[in-house]
């Protein structure tokens, strides 16, 4: 709903404005962009039309929706972009200690705090009820991976980074090591100019993926993904990648912490990313032992209680079947190959063969 204030808005003072409170209630950078996403339509089609959204069926529900604005919400005349850094002090060397002991729970380092849809929805919000306080009542709607959005093309077009080659917004100042949220708008805002690409011949990405699911630079075959595989997907984990996933639990930041951009990864000082339940030391066996009411209780506000206990405990069996061998590991296996949950029960089973017993 458009005020009669707005008719006599200054533009650009507005959106510099709207930067400024963005940093005040917490986000690293901000940006406009235009609701033209043409561009990104035949790259859509033809990744959706290859299959690669795997068991995702509302990205290929939505079909091009995704990349028309106003069509997602109708009367959108601008997109406000805007980022929030995770990255915390030391986490690249704790993550690569960590996915070198066979023994402890890699989860990625997004996922160690409280959950970022909560967090930057908040903000969002927030940032609209400034705007709205200042220029009285207009249309807007808050997305933070809620509905068909093409946030790295959007962020791409109001200036906040590229489209690096494992898929994911990069930035020379910020890597990628942030969170992305999006405001749609009836303001009619001058929009921010894109930056030119600077990943170069650089192919670290696409060479350190463990289920190769980088299948050519810029393009992800999310099926071969292990943040799919341990996230989005809700049956059992193909045979064929169980062995290449390692003790990575939930997602997987293989790619981002070998790409060069992400030596310049901010340090965040949000309070609510600060890790939870000892998530970043705990074992593979002291996760597995948790039982349905210790997941629902510890994990309660953190993005990883939208797994479910069942595929959370599909993927640590799957964890300890990759595990190095020892008594208290098979231990653990044992205790849960009669498990209630049928899904459960068959990737114990195969954990347990890898330790041929």
């Amino acid at each position: 709903m458009r005020g009669p204030e707005q008719d006599s808005l200054d533009r650009v003072a507005l959106k510099d404005q709207i930067k400024a409170w963005a940093l005040e209630l917490g986000f690293a950078n901000a940006g406009i962009a235009g609701i033209d996403l043409g561009g990104a339509e035949p790259g859509l089609a033809e990744w959706l039309a290859a299959g690669f959204h795997g068991e995702m069926d509302y990205m290929a529900r939505h079909g091009m929706k995704r990349a028309r604005p106003a069509e997602l919400v109708p009367g959108t005349l601008s997109v406000i972009s805007l980022r929030m850094d995770y990255w915390s002090e030391g986490d690249r060397a704790q993550a690569e200690e960590i996915l070198g002991d066979g023994e402890r729970a890699y989860i990625s380092r997004y996922a160690l705090g409280r959950d970022y849809h909560k967090v930057l929805r908040k903000r969002l919000q927030q940032l609209a009820d400034r705007i709205a306080a200042s220029i009285g009542p207009f249309g807007h709607r808050v997305f933070v991976d809620s509905a068909p959005v093409l946030e790295v093309a959007l962020a791409t077009r109001a200036g906040l980074g590229w489209r690096g080659k494992h898929t994911l917004t990069l930035t020379r100042e910020a890597g990628s090591l942030f969170f992305l949220g999006e405001l749609y708008t009836d303001l009619d805002l001058p929009p921010d100019e894109a930056v030119d690409e600077h990943c170069g011949s650089c192919t670290r990405c696409i060479d350190v993926c463990p289920t190769q699911a980088i299948v050519a630079p810029y393009k992800l075959d999310a099926r071969r993904c292990i943040s799919y595989l341990t996230i989005e997907l809700k049956g059992a984990i193909p045979i064929e990648f169980r062995s290449l996933i390692g003790n990575r639990v939930y997602g997987c930041d293989d790619c981002q912490l070998v790409c060069p951009w992400n030596r310049f990864a901010r340090i965040t000082e949000e309070k609510d990313f600060s890790v939870r339940n000892g998530l970043d030391k705990a074992s593979l066996v002291e996760l597995f032992a948790w039982t349905r009411e210790e997941f629902e209780t510890r994990m309660a506000g953190s993005a990883i209680h939208r797994i479910g206990f069942e595929c959370w405990s599909r993927n640590l069996a799957v964890g300890l079947g990759n595990a190095t061998y020892s008594a208290a590991v098979l231990s653990a296996l044992h205790a849960r190959q009669d498990d209630a949950s049928p899904l459960v029960r068959e990737h114990v089973r195969w954990a347990l063969a890898q330790h041929a017993v």
